[in-house]
C-alpha cells in the first residue's frame, strides 16, 4: 500500500517529512534535508503499519503543515 504526498517549496529550504501515529509518535521518517524550490513527491508506504489514524507533517524553515490519514487494510 503505497501514497503519494505532494508538497511545494516556494523557496530553498530545509525540510523534514514525517509520519506520526495518534500518540504522537514519529513510526516513519520519509526526508530530512535541504531542497531547492519547487514542486515534490514523497512516497508512502504503509504496508509495515497497522491500520489506524495517522498524521503527517511538513517542518521547514518557514513554515509547518500537519495533514491526517487513514491506513486501511
Amino acid at each position: 500500500m503505497e501514497t503519494k504526498i505532494k508538497f511545494d517549496l516556494a523557496k530553498p529550504t530545509n525540510v523534514k517529512l514525517f509520519v506520526f501515529n495518534n500518540l504522537g509518535q514519529e513510526v516513519m521518517n520519509l526526508f530530512s534535508g535541504y531542497k531547492s524550490a519547487g514542486s515534490y513527491i514523497a512516497d508512502f508506504n504503509a504496508s509495515g503499519l497497522s491500520s489506524g489514524t495517522y498524521f503527517y507533517r511538513l517542518e521547514t524553515d518557514f513554515f509547518t503543515e500537519t495533514k491526517k490519514m487513514q491506513v486501511v487494510k
